[in-house]
């Protein structure tokens, strides 16, 4: 029997935890001036890409980090420091600098597996959200009610991204500059959040 307030609880918790809405900008302005095929391309293999690491985590668990010797703690210090690179990036236009610089219109920065895969879409977060989930239900139909609120919500997202042009076109150019801006110091405030959740992990951050 399908438990229907577990899984409106899972649905609410990783819809807030992945936060299709607040992503969907991020997406905007990581992708500025690139192609409409290249950003569906983006963001179908960041979607699939985050759907295939939650079902490991949300089959395994924290075995998966375990077995390589990774502590959650550690992942989540890890995912802050990348994605303080990215807000980086981000502030000083450093992306849009280097795609200008190349030529070919097929060699571009990718940024569907790092940074949107890991650690934006399926970050510390949305997998202890995952392990937590699976954990309260477990077996195979507990594994199959929390993928299916994983597809549920990065569906959502897809289509969010998917019809991000729109949202382009009203910004301007000027829009998404502002936006990239202000978007990389909330990618820095956030990456320091991880690093200070993974630091009070370990006892060294009060």
């Amino acid at each position: 029997m399908i438990d229907t307030a577990f899984l409106i609880t899972s649905f609410v918790t990783l819809f807030v935890i992945i936060d299709p809405i607040g992503l969907t900008p991020i997406f905007i302005a990581m992708t500025q001036g690139m192609s409409a095929q290249q950003k569906r391309s983006i963001a179908l293999r960041a979607t699939l890409t985050a759907v295939g690491l939650l079902a490991l985590f949300a089959a395994l668990g924290e075995a998966v980090l375990g077995f390589v010797g990774i502590s959650m703690p550690a992942f989540r210090i890890a995912g802050g420091v990348l994605l303080f690179l990215t807000a980086l990036d981000m502030l000083f236009e450093r992306r849009n600098k280097r795609r200008e610089d190349r030529s070919e219109e097929d060699d571009f920065d990718d940024p569907s597996v790092f940074p949107l895969a890991i650690p934006l879409i399926a970050g510390p977060g949305s997998i202890a959200t995952v392990i937590l989930l699976t954990g309260q239900q477990p077996g195979i139909s507990g594994f199959f009610m929390v993928m299916g609120v994983v597809f549920a919500v990065l569906g959502i997202l897809l289509v969010m991204c998917l019809f991000s042009g729109m949202l382009e076109r009203l910004l301007g150019k000027t829009g998404i500059t502002v936006v990239t801006r202000l978007l990389g110091m909330l990618l820095a405030a956030l990456s320091v959040q991880f690093v200070l959740d993974g630091l009070q992990a370990f006892g060294f951050a009060g």
